[in-house]
């Protein structure tokens, strides 16, 4: 186990720049305390997985479209970078938490193998889906992949286990010393989302957790 956990930027810097977009990333990487970045991927209309959390560009560009109704380069033009555009510009020293929210299939595992290599170096690929994780399972057995979740319920390591996960990655508030066992007991690894205060932080390092998502002034030191 590592001596710390990692302390991971959820979806990059959203106080500098919009969520999931390389500005804010990188304004992330720019903390000395700061090992690696979150962001979520879905797949455009022509099959390109791209950086956008939501369903809809509503929330973040203040427009009704669906993701899955334009093409990337549709999506560009809203400031909606390619998973291609963001490994190329990202440090290789970035930890990578690449989490799915759609399966945009075999391009995704593509694009990661081709910055990444064969073993995904410092990079998890996660989802709160489990058959997302098990189609990315078949397509590279040999890759590091956590299940979301918001609970750490016998059921849940259960199936963490089953996917061939290493680790679950979980709510904070889910995390007990009760809870921590049952997860060590299977297995696994347990990282921890998301947090916003240092107390919370340190507590969690305490606990042995191997990564920390985080927001805001947690960030900082």
């Amino acid at each position: 186990m590592a001596s710390r956990p990692l302390r991971i930027a959820h979806r990059g810097d959203p106080r500098r720049a919009p969520e999931n977009t390389l500005p804010a990333l990188f304004a992330a990487l720019e903390h000395p305390a700061c090992d690696g970045v979150e962001f979520d991927v879905r797949g455009s209309s022509d099959g390109v997985p791209v950086l956008i959390h939501d369903e809809t560009l509503e929330r973040v560009q203040g427009r009704p479209e669906q993701v899955g109704a334009l093409t990337a380069a549709q999506l560009e033009v809203h400031g909606i970078p390619t998973l291609e555009e963001v490994l190329a510009a990202l440090p290789h020293r970035a930890f990578l938490n690449v989490e799915l929210k759609d399966d945009p299939g075999r391009s995704v595992v593509e694009v990661l193998a081709a910055f990444r290599g064969a073993d995904l170096h410092d990079a998890v690929v996660s989802s709160f889906e489990a058959p997302i994780l098990r189609h990315v399972g078949g397509l590279a057995p040999a890759w590091p992949l956590w299940l979301n979740s918001w609970d750490l319920e016998p059921a849940t390591i259960a199936t963490a286990a089953e996917l061939g996960c290493r680790a679950v990655s979980v709510e904070w508030h889910a995390i007990t010393p009760a809870s921590i066992e049952r997860v060590r007991a299977a297995g696994l690894g347990l990282a921890a989302w998301t947090v916003h205060r240092r107390p919370t932080f340190e507590r969690l390092a305490r606990l042995g957790v191997l990564a920390i998502c985080v927001e805001g002034a947690v960030l900082d030191h």
